[in-house]
């Protein structure tokens, strides 16, 4: 199956985001890989992806050009924004992302969303009621408590009750650009929706604001509602939205009426509750690349779950750590030994197998050119009907390989101080054994874990349960733990987000030196 390439800009907390896409491709047995851009570097999200780019601001004129070049470099399938202040300059330069699609709606909707005036109005439009906005606040005439906020804000900075005339009179002149509206007292919703490319709902979930900070949701209840769904089909026929919006009302306790005040045409911060409440759009948007077609049943949506929030550290220099080291992991294949090697090995069982006399040497030539060796090597000589015996003799020999000299002592100096050593390593359990048996590594280290044996491929580096495993095993912290590999795009995720110190091997001859 291919593999899926997924850029998220602007990541920065997402986690839950980026954690939810990450479970969708597991569950669809689809291979995803997961980029995160982000102008710091030091984004907390930034340690769930399986690679981060660092960009410039949206606001530079290098900023579009610097992400069409990491879509190209990177191959990314689907480009997703997460933040208010990329989407206008995204929906206006989407058509130059040639080979990489763009979740986000046309320039003129966005326009809408971003001012509060035309989004009055576009709600409106559709047939819903909105509080009305007026722009000057010597005009207000809507009574009190009123709301004041910024004409193009989010995130509730700037926004405050207003109590009387006077208070409104201070506020309006500490902030530059405002709108003034009736307080509509009652419950706070959002409703969560999710479109395809051609801007017709899939899943429509609408959840209460139970409590809030900072303009994003702390905790939520499900709570369907089929008037707020039928307003959304009418607002989604009208905005044609590309994949996820978020609407915020406030259902008035008084009337009972529905007021519309705010659309968000991304992601929200609390979709990730949606989805684990049964809407999956992480899941939608996979099927979408897949060429499926997604389908969601009301049905099965948790009717009054209630989610909570909370926050969670990762350390983003993990190299500042200089605290005492209790243990230390290494990887296997290319760190302990020279891969290569054991491919040598294997070839030469095949060929002693075949009894051919150019064996050996012809399936070191394919492999060199990247080839897959023994099929290229049995159709060259007519004999393919043996690939799967020759594939099981190539996995399943015993080995003739050895540690690394500068290993071996680092072993031994680490085994003199007393420390905890541990081996997690990837691959099909009766090969990576041999490989084990071979370097008679079982004399020389603590714990060894087979990722596979685990219960499959699912539990292969970058998940991190192998290394939870031996932090509670040998009751350390991920601080007093060291991890050693030579792969970069799976080797140190887990380590990031486990706060475990990592050290690359830059193994110039290794087999997986140029995987990204």
């Amino acid at each position: 199956m291919k593999e899926i390439r997924i850029l998220f800009t602007g990541v920065g907390r997402r986690v839950e985001l980026v954690q939810a896409f990450r479970q969708a491709a597991l569950c669809l047995n689809i291979p995803l890989k997961i980029f995160g851009a982000d102008m710091t570097g030091t984004a907390p999200s930034l340690a769930y992806c399986d690679f981060s780019r660092k960009v410039c601001g949206m606001k530079d004129k290098n900023y579009i050009p610097e992400l069409l070049r990491i879509c190209e470099e990177d191959k990314i399938d689907l480009l997703i924004p997460t933040i208010d202040t990329d989407l206008l300059v995204l929906s206006e330069n989407s058509s130059l992302f040639k080979d990489t699609k763009v979740m986000i709606s046309n320039p003129d909707m966005i326009r809408i969303c971003r001012d509060k005036n035309k989004t009055s109005q576009f709600f409106m439009d559709c047939g819903l009621k909105a509080p009305i906005p007026i722009n000057d606040w010597k005009k207000y005439k809507g009574g009190y408590p009123a709301f004041i906020k910024p004409k193009d804000g989010s995130s509730s900075i700037n926004a405050f009750k207003i109590k009387d005339e006077e208070d409104l009179k201070i506020h309006a002149a500490q902030i530059e650009d405002y709108i003034v509206q009736p307080y509509i007292d009652g419950t706070e919703y959002t409703i969560d929706i999710f479109c395809d490319w051609n801007g017709e709902p899939i899943s429509i979930v609408p959840r209460i604001r139970m409590s809030v900070r900072a303009g994003e949701v702390l905790k939520t209840q499900i709570a369907p509602n089929k008037e707020m769904h039928e307003e959304m089909k009418r607002l989604c026929k009208c905005f044609k939205p590309c994949g996820p919006i978020t609407v915020q009302l406030i259902k008035e306790i008084r009337s009972g009426d529905n007021y519309y005040i705010e659309i968000n045409p991304r992601f929200g911060g609390g979709a990730p509750l949606s989805m684990m409440a049964g809407a999956n759009s992480a899941i939608f948007i996979l099927q979408l690349l897949s060429s499926e077609t997604p389908k969601f049943e009301p049905d099965d949506l948790a009717d009054g779950a209630v989610f909570s929030r909370f926050d969670q550290s990762v350390c983003t220099n993990i190299e500042a750590y200089n605290g005492k080291l209790k243990g230390v992991v290494f990887d296997l294949d290319d760190t302990l030994y020279s891969e290569k090697e054991y491919v040598r090995s294997g070839f030469k069982a095949v060929a002693e197998y075949l009894n051919q006399d150019d064996a050996f040497s012809q399936l070191w030539n394919y492999f060199l050119c990247g080839n897959q060796a023994i099929d290229e090597y049995l159709l060259s000589i007519g004999k393919i009907e043996l690939k799967e015996k020759c594939l099981k003799l190539y996995r399943e020999h015993f080995p003739t390989i050895k540690i690394y000299e500068d290993m071996y002592e680092r072993l031994q100096n680490y085994r003199k101080q007393g420390l905890k050593i541990g081996i997690i390593t990837d691959g099909r359990s009766e090969g990576q054994r041999n490989k084990i048996s071979a370097l008679h590594l079982e004399e020389l280290v603590d714990d060894i874990i087979i990722t596979d044996e685990l219960g499959g491929e699912q539990f292969r580096k970058p998940c991190d349960i192998a290394f939870r495993i031996l932090m509670t095993k040998w009751r350390i912290q991920g601080s007093e733990m060291l991890y050693i590999g030579d792969n970069m795009a799976k080797d140190f995720q887990a380590c990031k987000q486990l706060g475990i110190r990592y050290e690359w091997i830059n193994n110039q001859d290794g087999l997986y030196r140029k995987a990204r």
